[in-house]
């Protein structure tokens, strides 16, 4: 059950795994095409392109194109993220020819056609309004904001009204033009496949796509400081980051362990002083935004906005505690974790296939899963107290809030804990 892997001439990279046991089959494709790509001016072009993609090709309409992997019994989705977009599905064995001629089409033969455009810019539009309801999201494009002021990296995945609104066929056409090419993609499958006629397929369905070029992203510069909303909300929702590594760096594993120690369950540090303990909020949790650069260490809670200043204290406590105050049991604890999140999650194809592809576009190579647990195990606590010393005592910090602000201490008075 090992990895194939073919190059085709124009670029792209054929992944597949076989499991003979396996009733069905998950493909998809990867493009390094995510919103951190796109100029100023082009904020949330690359998720309106995935949106369009399914809105009509040369020969299908879009109704077609759903409709036809679901006779199947299939399903047919995609996702834009920061440094990708996935389009992918799920299908029985004998269906995945189906699958891919679909997946061709949408990627090699989009229409972009102005009408299609003028509707599903409405949708994305309410789908923009829709974040702006959820506190939570918004406090986080908050702090990736002030994190990454004026750097795509820092703006929100979905766009602005204003944005989005304005974007035409030109705008759709241009984008895919300098992203969409061979050597930016990434197509595999994991169930039941024969890679020789798979890769032969992916050479059929996608023979119009050309090599293109990668195109360098700037470094990501981190600055920091202080952005709110207020928000006439039950709730003031908290975000405090802190610059960290890329998911290059050979510490990632580490932090990984460090976030899930401080924030990442409910035997957390977190979990445990915040809400077991005092009973400040429902949701508090850590987590790392890793980029192939950079990346932000986050800590998420909220809570009613007469208790946000002791929320924040307690919350600092903690963060702080990690720098001395980590035991054996709570490494090896977090160490089950991440080992057993990483198992279960590619005991499905769809799993698999995202996680192999994933894996080849971050690091050119696909590593056994005991490689990778190797690494999760090497972590040691002289690596979590140099980690945690490097990140937590910089001083270097976002603090963004949504919700009453009344009660929120001053970014002065909450970096001060930090130095």
């Amino acid at each position: 059950m090992s990895v194939l892997k073919t190059e085709m001439d124009n670029g792209i990279t054929v992944l597949s795994q076989d499991y003979a046991h396996l009733e069905t089959v998950a493909l998809g494709v990867w493009t390094k095409a995510g919103a951190r790509d796109e100029r100023e001016d082009e904020n949330g072009i690359a998720h309106m392109l995935e949106h369009m993609a399914f809105k009509g090709t040369g020969k299908r309409n879009a109704r077609q194109i759903v409709e036809e992997i679901e006779a199947a019994g299939g399903d047919l989705n995609a996702a834009t993220s920061m440094e990708s977009t996935t389009y992918n599905a799920r299908v029985l064995k004998d269906d995945w020819t189906t699958a891919l001629d679909v997946l061709g089409d949408i990627i090699c033969d989009p229409l972009f056609e102005k009408g299609e455009l003028h509707r599903e810019r409405d949708v994305v539009l309410q789908e923009i309004a829709a974040a702006n309801d959820t506190p939570d999201e918004v406090v986080y494009d908050l702090g990736h904001e002030i994190a990454f002021p004026d750097q795509a990296v820092g703006r929100a995945i979905l766009g602005t009204h204003e944005r989005v609104a304005s974007f035409t066929t030109d705008h759709l056409h241009d984008f895919r033009q300098n992203y969409y090419g061979g050597s930016q993609m990434v197509i595999a499958a994991v169930g039941r496949i024969d890679h020789d006629r798979f890769a032969d397929q992916v050479a059929e369905n996608f023979s119009t796509i050309k090599p293109g070029t990668v195109i360098e992203r700037p470094q990501a510069k981190f600055e920091g400081g202080m952005l709110v909303s207020e928000k006439p909300l039950d709730q003031t929702h908290i975000l405090m980051s802190f610059p960290t590594i890329g998911y290059r760096h050979d510490d990632i594993y580490a932090m990984q362990v460090l976030s899930i120690i401080l924030g990442g369950g409910m035997s957390s540090k977190l979990f445990q002083q915040v809400r077991e303990q005092r009973g400040l909020c429902y949701s508090v949790y850590a987590h790392v935004s890793a980029f192939q650069d950079s990346g932000l260490f986050s800590v998420y809670a909220g809570t009613a906005p007469e208790k946000v200043d002791e929320l924040v204290s307690v919350t600092c406590d903690s963060i702080l505690s990690m720098t001395d105050d980590v035991s054996q049991a709570e490494i090896d604890r977090a160490k089950n974790q991440i080992k057993a999140g990483l198992v279960m999650s590619l005991e499905s194809a769809a799993g698999r296939v995202d996680q192999l592809a994933r894996q080849y576009m971050a690091f050119g190579e696909t590593p056994e899963i005991s490689h990778i647990i190797k690494k999760i195990e090497a972590v040691t606590l002289a690596d979590l107290n140099r980690l945690a010393t490097q990140v937590f005592n910089s001083g270097q910090l976002s603090f963004a809030a949504v919700g009453s602000l009344a009660k929120l201490p001053s970014f002065e008075k909450v970096t001060a804990r930090f130095r």
